[in-house]
Order: C-alpha cells, then structure tokens, then sequence
C-alpha cells in the first residue's frame, strides 16, 4: 500500500485552493452571499498559509537538530 506525504499534502496550494473553491461554491448553492464566501474563502487561504509555514518550519528546524558539529579544544598548543 503507497505512503501518503501529509506534510506535503498540507502544504500544497492546489490542495488549498480547492478546498477553498469548493467551500464557496457549497456557500453560493446554499444560498449565502458572495460577499461571505468571499470572507470565508479568504479565511481558508489565509489559513493555509500559516498552516503551510507551521510546517515548513518544523521540516526545517528538524533538519537542523539532526546536524551536528563536533568541537574540540586547542588549549592554546598550536598543532
């Protein structure tokens, strides 16, 4: 059975989009005003955003714990 990649999925702006595309239009159907889903789409790309950076940045922050660096001591004696 495949993986499914949520970070990535998460992250995607085709993903966003259509979700917010498709909240609107359910608005519209149901008989609200596009000024609301105007708002309310807003709110999900808005959302996404931030969504989208949470993650961004605890890929990157776990990038750099698995780095390290080793650091000795001279005590001054030249090599």
């Amino acid at each position: 059975m495949k993986e499914i990649n949520w970070k990535r999925k998460l992250t995607s702006r085709k993903l966003w989009t259509a979700v917010g595309s498709f909240v609107s239009m359910m608005i519209l159907a149901t008989g609200g005003t596009e000024n609301t889903a105007t708002q309310v789409t807003a709110l999900i790309m808005a959302g996404a955003s931030v969504v989208a950076y949470i993650i961004g940045e605890g890929l990157t922050d776990s990038a750099n714990v698995e780095t390290t660096v080793e650091i000795t001591e001279n005590d001054g004696k030249e090599a």
